[in-house]
């Protein structure tokens, strides 16, 4: 079996340095009601490979920068992930009870609260950049955040994901073009944003910008049909939440659509390619193996 790049200290140490920031950013701070500040810190600081953050100081470094000048950008992206899931755990969207091994924001915190967390979190994402960052250089990544979180991003993907249910139940007919520009915005544009934010903080060129977009979009998807995958063969143990939550409601997934050999075959065919325009980089052994871990992950 492929040893995890989670396994090795230079990874492990990426991610001891994003948990100390984050538990920095949601400390005691004048003016935020206690109540709001656990419920942020419950769900931003729950653990998981923090994957995200990680892209944005690997990226940063396969550039040329120094990775710690990143954590601004990672953090604010950990933030906006961990908003995303609060809001998705919500009776209203995914009605879920267990997110990485615990009960979920609302149950704990209760649906409004739980509401209020995240919306917190995503508005201090884009105060963590402002603050963190030459003036230059924020206003490209909030724009670059922006657009990956927005109406054209994750959320405009989740809308579309959540009509395709109502259509897919009524006429059974749905193609993969459709699937994967739902993920291309649901779950790839954060993805991408993640690792051009910390490109951008290295002043990369455009020749490596574009490399990291090609490569953020491709391993976003094969992320997706992995979980997808998972959703129907993974062991909830370790990936701490239910599975065949998704193939049980019906919900259109990559294996539904394919059948799950055909699945592994595209996410496999996606990594290929991910990591072949990585060729423009000089070193890029890191985003390989980032790579290869999202298709082997089995949480």
């Amino acid at each position: 079996m492929t040893r995890s790049p989670f396994e090795s200290q230079y990874f492990a140490d990426l991610r001891a340095v994003i948990t100390a920031r984050l538990e920095q950013s949601v400390a005691e701070i004048d003016g935020c009601p206690e109540a709001l500040r656990e419920a942020m810190r419950y769900s931003l600081l729950a653990g998981g490979k923090r994957l995200r953050p990680i892209f944005s100081l690997i990226a940063c470094e396969t550039c040329g920068g120094e990775r710690d000048d990143a954590l601004p950008v990672a953090c604010a992206v950990e933030m906006i992930h961990t908003y995303s899931l609060i809001h998705d755990d919500l009776p209203a969207m995914d009605d879920d009870d267990l997110r990485r091994g615990r009960p979920t924001n609302h149950k704990v915190f209760g649906e409004a609260m739980a509401i209020l967390a995240g919306d917190a979190l995503l508005t201090l994402a884009f105060e963590t950049i402002a603050a963190g960052l030459p003036a230059d250089v924020a206003a490209s990544c909030v724009l670059d955040l922006a657009v990956a979180a927005g109406r054209t991003g994750m959320v405009g993907g989740q809308t579309v994901d959540i009509r395709a249910e109502s259509r897919a139940a009524a006429d059974g007919e749905f193609s993969l073009s459709q699937l994967e520009g739902i993920h291309k915005r649901k779950t790839g544009k954060l993805l991408r944003s993640a690792l051009t934010m910390g490109a951008r903080v290295a002043k990369a060129d455009k020749k490596q910008l574009a490399a990291l977009e090609s490569y953020g979009e491709r391993v976003g998807l094969a992320f997706q049909i992995t979980d997808d995958l998972l959703d129907i063969r993974g062991d909830a143990q370790k990936i701490g939440k239910r599975v065949g939550k998704d193939s049980g409601a019906g919900k259109l997934t990559y294996p539904g659509l394919l059948g799950s050999e055909a699945s592994q075959a595209r996410a496999e065919q996606l990594i290929r390619e991910a990591c072949e325009v990585l060729e423009v980089f000089d070193n890029a052994e890191h985003l390989q193996q980032l790579a290869q871990f999202v298709l082997r992950r089995e949480q």
